[in-house]
């Protein structure tokens, strides 16, 4: 916690010495101790100050100008030597004076109060021109204390008023009477400050100065040539112009009035005009005790302009621009003890990102933010239900669906049996007589030699709308009597080129008769699964029930696992309720939810897994199967169907980033997912209802809204927003891993408009 230090000296250094009150407590509180202590008068103090003083002077820089080159013939060597000897017996005497027994109390309580890396803020507050001019800073307590710095003070003061804030901070730089020194290096470094606006007036005439001072401003800066006589400062403004603060009165009172923090006086002998600026409650002013070298200026102001433009305070800037300067004492002696603070003590200094921080209206900021995010949602939350986000939300399911572990193993409850090229050409090579891609002989063969196997479920995923050779009776009788097989039709529908449907076949009863529709969206890829529909009054099929809900029904039937509508009107098998997709769920929007409808969560398998052991017709035929994949053949369910594309077998796109897949395989993945589901507890897809779905979308919206409030900087800004969305899309895959699909692709809408939307609002 920073501690502000004020130390009140009333009296003088040269004739009766001075009462001392010291206050310790922390920064914009009221202090906790309060102690009293003297500092005798040391008339042989003030004896060596002026000595030093002289000696100083007698260098040469009486004013801000370039050192000659030193030449070596004793007397500039003699004058340098002379100089450092005098502020040598200055700080002993000075640190003789402050082990004083008077001022003991005063000595060991700062030490027994504050901590060594505390940040401290020490006021010197005294009238007396002498202590002023004495270098406090070799006080061994400030050695002792590295975040410790001082400032001279008036002993009366009045806060001024609290200045309003701004993006930028706003600088009046004055460059005065250049003549020997080199201020433009003093503009460099002041352009180079950031969030900064400057106003540079280059030798300017009295009035020009006047009216500019009137405006509102947050440091005031002047490099140049001044002086201080018999306690009054002066600038020289030009080459033939010079000012007192006497003559600036009323302008820098208004400037004051308006804000003006800082005063910069990176010239000559400053305390005759802090002491005529003290008078004016200015907040904080930086001058030069002495005479100050053009070169030691600028050097000043360089690391000061750099420590307190990064972040440091002005009073840890100024210490760490000064004992910089100690690198220049080879030439300059005493450098160290030139620039020095004088603080209003009812002022708190200001940090750079404080005085470039415009007023922040906290309640009215957030509202607007709030409004704006409402404002946001709903609308991106109307586009939505109007399904004009709904492609992009399923290309998001799809990406998700392509990046999901693909830890899942091929699923023994199936066996596949393909008719491919191969099995075509071996029923012709056999000259059975077919009317399609599998013969009557070749289906009755099959027949029987998978009743051999004993499997739970048959299914022919092929369309047979014409009746059974009667050269093949068992088949007839098998189809109609054998409780494991389903066969399938294609129910009528205007949208997927089969208008008239396709017939059952007509030895098959109708309980083990099912569709074969699928329903794909827009982009042909298919995300739902159709369980149950209407068919229409004139479609040859009237199956009601899919093939994958056939099959999977009648397999967990035989295992004593029942299916049913429970009172919600859902369908249920055991435990697992099938929630159907309705016109406005997640990222499906006015879609045509008729029937049954579910999620389809299809098997990500590993890329050397399959959905099931296949083999082939012939293979079945010639008893080719594996024996021990025969030995597994007991209790699955066997699906049938036609692989060859000159059977026009068809084929479908799928989430995944694979090329279309076999309609044979899509039915597999869909039997597959009712079986996961019910057996293996594996998750159906779940959504949201369309309130918390909103909810949702406005949080990231509100996010997006505070980020463009908080982080000001393009680079923070853009970063920030990175890190909300990389957050955002974790968060939506992490869920979706667990089969819930929540809206990413609106809420990522939200947080940029709305951050952008706030952005804007605030920058105007």
């Amino acid at each position: 916690m920073a501690k502000l230090v004020v130390m009140k000296l009333d009296g003088n250094l040269s004739g009766t010495g001075c009462r001392v009150t010291l206050e310790i407590g922390a920064e914009n509180a009221r202090p906790k101790i309060e102690v009293s202590g003297n500092l005798p008068a040391s008339p042989d103090l003030a004896n060596y100050l002026h000595q030093w003083q002289d000696n100083y002077r007698s260098l040469g820089i009486t004013s801000r100008i370039k050192p000659q080159e030193i030449i070596y013939d004793g007397c500039i060597k003699s004058r340098v030597k002379k100089c450092s000897e005098s502020a040598k017996v200055l700080s002993d005497r000075l640190q003789i004076l402050l082990e004083s027994p008077e001022f003991r109390c005063i000595n060991n309580t700062l030490r027994e109060e504050l901590n060594r890396d505390e940040i401290i803020r020490v006021l010197i507050r005294t009238d007396d021109s002498e202590l002023q001019r004495l270098p406090w800073h070799l006080w061994d307590f400030f050695n002792r204390y590295s975040q410790a710095e001082f400032a001279l003070s008036a002993t009366a003061s009045e806060a001024p008023n609290t200045p309003p804030r701004k993006p930028k901070v706003r600088i009046l730089a004055i460059l005065g009477n250049s003549t020997g020194i080199d201020v433009q290096k003093d503009r460099q470094l002041l352009e180079s400050l950031p969030s900064s606006e400057i106003v540079f007036l280059v030798e300017p005439q009295r009035n020009e100065l006047n009216n500019y001072l009137w405006q509102q401003w947050d440091i005031l800066f002047f490099a140049g040539h001044s002086e201080s006589a018999d306690g009054k400062g002066k600038i020289y403004i030009n080459k033939i112009d010079s000012l007192t603060i006497d003559d600036l009165e009323n302008g820098l009172k208004s400037a004051i009035a308006q804000g003006l923090q800082l005063a910069i006086f990176n010239s000559c002998d400053g305390l005759g005009l802090a002491s005529q600026l003290l008078p004016l409650h200015i907040p904080q002013m930086i001058v030069m005790r002495e005479p100050v070298p053009d070169e030691v200026a600028q050097e000043f102001l360089k690391h000061f302009l750099v420590a307190f433009s990064s972040g440091k305070s002005l009073y840890l800037a100024l210490r760490e621009a000064r004992e910089k300067l100690q690198g220049l004492e080879d030439r300059f002696p005493n450098a160290t003890w030139l620039p020095v603070i004088f603080q209003n003590p009812g002022v708190v200094p200001p940090t750079w990102k404080k005085l470039s921080s415009r007023h922040i209206d906290f309640k009215r900021i957030f509202l607007t933010v709030f409004l704006v995010s409402v404002l946001v949602t709903a609308s991106v939350m109307g586009v939505r239900y109007l399904g004009m986000l709904q492609q992009s939300e399923l290309q998001a399911y799809d990406h998700f669906m392509q990046v999901r572990s693909h830890n899942e193993r091929t699923d023994p409850r199936l066996l596949i049996v393909t008719v491919g090229e191969a099995d075509i050409y071996y029923q012709n090579q056999k000259k059975m007589k077919s009317k399609g891609s599998l013969s009557d002989q070749a289906l009755a063969q099959l027949l029987q030699k998978l009743k051999q196997y004993q499997p739970t479920t048959i299914g022919i995923d092929i369309y047979r709308d014409f009746p059974v050779d009667p050269d093949y009776p068992n088949l007839v009788t098998s189809l109609q009597q054998d409780d494991r097989i389903f066969a399938v039709c294609k129910v009528s529908a205007d949208s997927d080129g089969e208008a008239d449907g396709i017939h059952p076949p007509d030895e098959v009863p109708q309980s083990r008769q099912s569709f074969s529709d699928f329903v794909a969206d827009n982009d042909e890829i298919i995300r739902r699964q159709l369980l149950n529909l209407t068919p229409p009054l004139k479609s040859p099929c009237t199956a009601e029930d899919s093939f994958s809900l056939q099959l999977a029904r009648h397999y967990l039937q035989a295992k004593g696992i029942k299916a049913f509508i429970n009172s919600q009107g859902y369908l249920q098998i055991g435990k697992v309720v099938f929630q159907p997709l309705k016109e406005h769920s997640s990222g499906y929007q006015r879609i045509d939810a008729s029937g049954y409808q579910v999620l389809l969560n299809y098997r990500y398998l590993r890329p050397t897994e399959k959905i099931a052991e296949t083999v082939s017709l012939k293979d079945v035929l010639t008893d080719q199967i594996k024996p021990e994949l025969i030995e597994s053949l007991k209790n699955r369910i066997v699906m049938i169907g036609v692989t060859a594309p000159s059977a026009k077998a068809d084929y479908w796109k799928t989430p995944s980033k694979e090329k279309k897949i076999q309609g044979l395989l899509v039915q597999a993945n869909m039997v597959s997912h009712i079986l996961s589901a019910v057996e293996d507890r594996r998750p159906l897809f779940w959504w949201w209802s369309g309130w918390v779905e909103a909810l949702w979308v406005f949080v990231w919206s509100l996010v997006g809204g505070i980020i463009a409030w908080r982080c000001s900087k393009p680079l923070y800004l853009g970063l920030a927003i990175a890190t909300a969305l990389l957050t955002l899309f974790t968060i939506c895959f992490g869920i979706f891993t667990l089969a819930g699909w929540i809206p990413f692709v609106p809420p990522v809408l939200t947080l940029v408009l709305t951050a952008t939307a706030v952005m804007w609002i605030l920058r105007n």
